[in-house]
């Protein structure tokens, strides 16, 4: 029997950041570690963007950076400085290239290509059974979402951050690149919150995402309708589309924690990583995984691992009122742009910033929904 020191279940983004994260570190030298995912190739079928200040670990892969950011809606619209931020992107496949050109160069670092169905503990070694073999080591991290427990409970609800994707190539010049559009809800929000979303490559070039944060996914066709409309909005008719994705991120705050085990540790989205309130998870996975590899030097017990903080406490109560009211999305994210500074609701979203700082943020908001949502939270979901 081969036994593994360290085993990472899933492929993907979470995975290969905590991966790369122990490469960097002499303390893993001595350690085997096996990476497994069904994967077979790895291409542009996603991207990945976050904001940092300065010149980041992933710098070598970042294809685009902004320094001004665009919020538009009905009623407020206006381009921001995120001064000292700024608003970063990755195609999945220079990460992926990049990543795993280096760990395939670490002799204590070991591939496998195979379906994970299961993770059993047993006497303080792990099983982790695939669909055609079974690896054991002694601590696992997963980033597969295997159980659907958090869909299946109603303690905390369960919206969706849902999208399609179109990047488009223009013959003649159409877009600001210097400028990124975060969320435009200048589009029909039929009872949900509904906002367009488009990174700007070149003046030619750029991606646009019709995003929902919503319970129920579209049939395609109609996420599609939504970009065409768009375009032809913006005066945009003569384009063609180079490439295209889609993807359904879960916010929850659901505690993806009680999973875990003395050995067993669930990362990324399967781990709760993901950010309830807007399903960012890139930048998440970065810290958590620092974190982690600090935990691991001095620490055994994974279950010990993270804790809840006074944002997951926010996030609860606007993941609530937002389930609630699916329609008023908009109007919430309109007053938090058009009351604060772009930088420190960024930096609030970051979990960066002081209880001052934060009182400044809530009351930005309409305080009734929210007493209200705390009301049911406190005496009916306790």
């Amino acid at each position: 029997m081969q036994k593994y020191d360290y085993i990472i279940s899933g492929v993907g983004a979470s995975g290969l950041i905590l991966a790369y994260q122990m490469i960097l570190d002499s303390f893993f030298d001595t350690k085997n570690i096996l990476l497994i995912d069904k994967k077979t190739e790895y291409s542009n079928d996603r991207t990945w963007c976050f904001w940092e200040k300065d010149i980041g670990v992933w710098s070598e892969v970042v294809s685009k950076e902004w320094d001004t950011i665009y919020f538009g809606s009905n009623d407020f619209s206006k381009e921001m400085q995120i001064s000292p931020y700024q608003y970063k992107l990755i195609r999945s496949k220079d990460f992926y290239d990049f990543v795993i050109n280096v760990l395939e160069g670490k002799s204590n670092v070991t591939f496998v290509k195979e379906e994970v169905v299961s993770l059993k503990e047993r006497a303080g070694l792990v099983q982790v059974k695939t669909n055609s073999k079974v690896f054991f080591g002694d601590k696992v991290f997963n980033s597969i979402l295997l159980s659907q427990e958090y869909k299946a409970q109603t303690k905390y609800p369960v919206l969706n951050q849902h999208f399609v994707g179109w990047f488009v190539k223009t013959k003649k010049p159409c877009f600001d690149k210097n400028v990124a559009t975060f969320m435009d809800f200048a589009v029909e929000q039929k009872e949900n919150t509904r906002f367009m979303y488009v990174l700007p490559i070149s003046e030619t070039e750029a991606l646009f995402e019709y995003t929902l944060f919503s319970e129920s996914l579209l049939k395609k066709e109609e996420y599609e309708e939504e970009i065409v409309k768009y375009l032809q909005k913006k005066g945009i008719a003569d384009y063609v589309i180079t490439e295209t994705e889609k993807g359904c991120i879960p916010m929850t705050c659901y505690d993806f924690r009680k999973q875990n085990s003395k050995s067993i540790l669930h990362i990324g989205t399967a781990g709760g990583w993901t950010k309830p309130s807007t399903g960012y998870t890139f930048n998440n996975a970065i810290k958590n995984s620092k974190k982690l590899i600090s935990y691991l030097k001095n620490n055994t017990d994974l279950s010990a691992f993270g804790k809840r903080t006074r944002f997951w406490y926010y996030d609860v109560l606007f993941i609530d009122v937002l389930y609630r009211e699916n329609a008023i999305g908009s109007f919430l994210f309109t007053s938090l742009f058009k009351k604060n500074r772009s930088s420190r609701i960024l930096k609030f979203l970051d979990e960066e910033t002081t209880i001052f700082e934060e009182f400044s943020i809530i009351v930005s908001l309409p305080p009734l929904k929210f007493l209200k949502a705390l009301w049911k939270r406190v005496f009916k979901n306790n």
